[in-house]
């Protein structure tokens, strides 16, 4: 099978977004697939916090010996999650990440997707540099919103921008909290953003909460629940494709 980045994506941040990159990476990894994930919220990242990982080393590491980095090397300074997925945390201080150049994240891109059949980028909200790198080289590009109209107006530019730079094939565009308690309704959504096919995770903030709070991602406990589903049903559209 061909090796493929993911790349997750939202046009605001709290919208679950760093949630949905960890229990799909992990989703993954239960499914069978070889899959690490990169945390590219270089100043801010929380992936290891989710997944209760106390990193040895980050990129900021792998950077630092970047003209030295091959497979072998870049694999020390990924964090090892019981659920088989290895992880490149972020950076422990914010202004680190301004060390991280397009060359050096190109290079450890590469190296991490040759040894993984996934390699999954939360990226931080917005349309950074480091973010466009890794959409236009991404082949799954998954946009995460809720149903707060903030949310959905940036959301809908930031569909329009990809589409604008021929990416409009790649995305999928997923509404989080889909069946929250908000005067805009999940079938609402598609005439927002001018989009018919949509995938809906359900609201089950109790469960996530309580997920993010002990670090244990929630689709290895209550895989049966329906927001596992949700994520489960959007690896296999992943891996199927």
């Amino acid at each position: 099978m061909k090796k493929k980045i993911i790349a997750v994506c939202s046009a605001k941040g709290g919208v679950g977004k760093s949630v949905l990159a960890v229990n799909l990476a992990v989703a993954l990894s239960k499914k069978k697939f070889k899959t690490t994930a990169i945390d590219a919220s270089f100043q801010f990242g929380n992936l290891h916090v989710i997944m209760d990982l106390h990193p040895m080393f980050t990129i900021h590491d792998a950077v630092e010996q970047i003209n030295e980095l091959d497979e072998n090397l870049i694999f020390s300074y990924l964090s090892p999650h019981d659920s088989g997925v290895y992880v490149l945390p972020a950076p422990s201080k914010p202004e680190y990440a301004d060390l991280i150049s397009y060359d050096s994240l190109n290079k450890i891109s590469n190296l991490l997707l040759s040894n993984s059949d996934y390699l999954v980028v939360d990226t931080p909200p917005g349309l950074t540099e480091h973010n466009l790198n890794f959409i236009e080289k991404a082949d799954h590009i998954l946009i995460v919103t809720d149903l707060e109209m903030t949310s959905l107006k940036n959301t809908k530019s930031m569909i329009s921008v990809f589409n604008a730079l021929g990416l409009g094939e790649k995305i999928k565009i997923i509404v989080n909290r889909s069946t929250m308690k908000s005067l805009i309704k999940a079938k609402n959504v598609p005439q927002i953003l001018g989009e018919e096919s949509l995938l809906y995770i359900p609201n089950d903030f109790k469960l996530v909460s309580k997920s993010i709070n002990i670090g244990i991602p929630f689709v290895i406990h209550y895989r049966r629940s329906d927001i596992s589903k949700s994520i489960f049903n959007i690896a296999d559209l992943i891996s199927e494709d």
